[in-house]
């Protein structure tokens, strides 16, 4: 083993920050870092029902082998669901994937030689520039507005560069919690016609709109074919099950499918059927007023315990949707290390630092918060341990 040589990719994907997001946890840590659902939603006993109607009705099928595509039945429920906004798709443009992770991993793998220049939201999800990294890209990062991307600047990088593709989550943005107006979104897709480029849509909080007018998907606005959007159950019904989809024109999805055989074969049929079952026995729009209502209170709770204790200099955004928010303090502030040299240790909390949320590693002053786990207790203890690090920081800054 000592003489082992690893490929050079390992290099590039072992420093994402993203190990830890979900650490292993003693039990008196509160971590903000982990976009996970608060577990008293999960709709447990239906899904146990589900799981023995599936077992006990088609249980033969259910543990069989099945193609990559996915369950079709399911891919036809989501079909139905995506038409309502006009996303006029057929189950054939549906694949089901191991949660959006692996939609990402499979865009990347389709569209990226190690060079391609694509261009990614700052900040934007951890997720997406740890799948990215293996495939060695050159990133153009475009700074948000609070309406989403600077097109202007996104504009005049088009015209100079070559971009392969365009990385965005329109809706309650990872990790800031923006949302893209609907002019922005036309704007885009526009854009993305004019000078033939790929748009990767990250959507797994679409559902999760408790506040504001909803808009349209950018699949929803695609004249081309160039929008390839991906969604998930986990966070709307529950991460364990493991299943999330990719919507893609057939062309680019039978490309999609060929790679998804070579990695995995296909993503667990048990769990799509259960999840098939759940819609088909439940009302999921019940279920999803349910949480948009539970984390609208959650959101309030972290925004209130932010106003009463945060020291000033600080700024946070209030979104309307998902599960984070973004804090930015001064710009002498280094939240990395905060983190790791005190914040960890001493206050036994977690959050995630900007450096890992940007490609270019350089942002300091920033963090993403969740909110979307804890009771109203815990949320406000955890930002009570935060500002009162934050304010040693700052006097230790100033002094």
């Amino acid at each position: 083993m000592d003489q082992l040589t690893l490929a050079t990719r390992t290099q590039l994907t072992s420093q994402t920050g993203l190990e830890d997001l979900i650490p292993d946890l003693t039990g008196d840590t509160i971590s903000f870092a982990g976009g996970l659902p608060d577990p008293a939603q999960f709709p447990k006993q239906a899904i146990s029902d589900s799981f023995q109607r599936v077992l006990a009705n088609n249980g033969l099928d259910a543990l069989q082998y099945h193609n990559a595509k996915g369950y079709l039945p399911l891919r036809e429920q989501l079909a139905a669901r995506l038409a309502r906004e006009n996303t006029h798709i057929d189950a054939n443009e549906i694949i089901l994937t191991q949660g959006a992770q692996q939609g990402l991993d499979l865009t990347a793998k389709l569209l990226l030689n190690k060079g391609d220049h694509i261009v990614v939201e700052a900040p934007t999800y951890v997720g997406a520039l740890a799948a990215f990294a293996a495939y060695e890209p050159r990133y153009h990062e475009i700074p948000l507005e609070n309406d989403g991307l600077d097109l202007t600047l996104l504009n005049k990088v088009l015209l100079t560069q070559k971009i392969k593709l365009i990385y965005t989550i329109p809706n309650f943005q990872n990790p800031t919690g923006i949302v893209m107006s609907l002019a922005k979104r036309q704007q885009l897709i526009e854009l993305a016609n004019r000078y033939d480029v790929i748009i990767l849509e990250d959507d797994p909080y679409h559902d999760l709109r408790f506040a504001g007018e909803s808009l349209p998907s950018l699949k929803a606005l695609d004249t081309e074919g160039r929008v390839i959007s991906l969604g998930s159950f986990s966070k709307v019904l529950a991460p364990g099950l493991r299943i999330g989809w990719l919507v893609a024109a057939p062309a680019l999805l039978r490309q999609i499918r060929y790679l998804k055989d070579g990695a995995d074969l296909e993503s667990p049929t048990l769990p799509q059927q259960v999840i098939s079952d759940y819609l088909i026995h439940n009302d999921f729009d019940a279920h999803l007023d349910s949480l948009r209502k539970n984390y609208l209170v959650k959101r309030n709770w972290m925004l209130d315990a932010l106003r009463k204790n945060l020291p000033a200099g600080f700024t946070y955004t209030q979104p309307e949707g998902g599960f984070f928010l973004w804090l930015t303090g001064p710009k002498s502030l280094n939240f990395e290390r905060l983190l790791r040299e005190e914040v960890a240790p001493k206050e036994h909390l977690l959050y995630v630092p900007s450096t890992h949320l940007y490609a270019s590693n350089q942002v300091l002053n920033s963090a993403r918060l969740s909110y979307a786990t804890y009771d109203q207790a815990t949320i406000e203890l955890g930002i009570q341990k935060l500002s009162r690090a934050l304010t040693a920081e700052a006097l230790r800054l100033n002094a």
